[in-house]
């Protein structure tokens, strides 16, 4: 398949890399910076341009990979093209590209993307959504060209899902980013802590997470967590996430409680 990018983000950048390595020809890499766009472009062996008006209608499918607010704009340039479109977004409507045209879909990677980290593309759920059946089939075939895991998700889902993955992936991260900064306070590397990350991500991996989940809370162990306020005592903001976590862990119907 012939397939235009538009975007050069994280998500831009694997999409592009797995439809590449999948066999596809990439037609062009759109992105406002020229510089982006031709960085892109070089490794999938596109054309870059940063103007939409430079667009090589020769193409099977646009993929528009941009942020959420800019999706309704460039579809409604790319629509005179009467060309296949899809968003990426997670949190984003089918709506926005129906809006233009009766030619659209959503191809939505549940992933957490960095530019400069390599992620096997056949492990990553892709969610598809089509305006009809006929698009949908054609979208589904071309996924599991680069992904063994393809999921028919509607855009209800696909915003529910989008914010699970918020709890899922952007707050631990936040929390993760805090812990490096006690840590750090107190001259301690953040090494100390990464096999812990990883042994809880593995566990979720066989088990649910409210049968894993260990610490004082689930413990009702309130001296331990008392100290841990104590600790936290210039830190006010931080004293209170500490606490609402704490008592959303022992509202929790956890199932088995285990020693941490």
């Amino acid at each position: 398949m012939r397939i235009t990018i538009i975007g050069s983000g994280n998500v831009a950048t694997h999409l592009a890399a797995a439809f590449k390595n999948a066999g596809h020809r990439i037609v062009q890499v759109y992105s406002r910076d020229m510089q982006n766009a031709a960085l892109l472009a070089y490794h999938v062996k596109a054309e870059p341009v940063n103007d939409l008006t430079q667009i090589d209608p020769e193409t099977d499918l646009f993929v528009i990979s941009v942020k959420d607010d800019a999706i309704g704009i460039i579809a409604e340039q790319l629509a005179p093209f009467q060309k296949l479109m899809v968003h990426t977004s997670g949190a984003t409507d089918l709506y926005a590209l129906l809006a233009f045209s009766d030619q659209v879909g959503v191809f939505y990677p549940l992933q957490t993307f960095s530019k400069t980290r390599e992620v096997d593309f056949r492990t990553v759920p892709l969610c598809i959504e089509a305006a009809d059946e006929v698009i949908a089939k054609e979208l589904t075939q071309l996924a599991q060209t680069i992904s063994n895991n393809v999921y028919a998700i509607n855009s209800a889902q696909r915003k529910t899902l989008h914010l699970a993955a918020v709890f899922a992936n952007n707050f631990p991260n936040y929390l993760y980013t805090i812990a490096q900064q006690i840590l750090a306070q107190h001259q301690l590397d953040f090494d100390l802590i990464r096999p812990l990350i990883l042994e809880t991500a593995q566990k979720v991996q066989t088990d649910l997470p409210a049968a894993m989940q260990t610490g004082p809370a689930i413990r009702g162990d309130e001296i331990t967590m008392n100290n841990h306020l104590q600790l936290l005592k210039n830190s006010p903001d931080l004293q209170q996430l500490y606490s609402l976590l704490s008592q959303g862990i022992i509202k929790m119907d956890n199932g088995p409680r285990r020693d941490k």
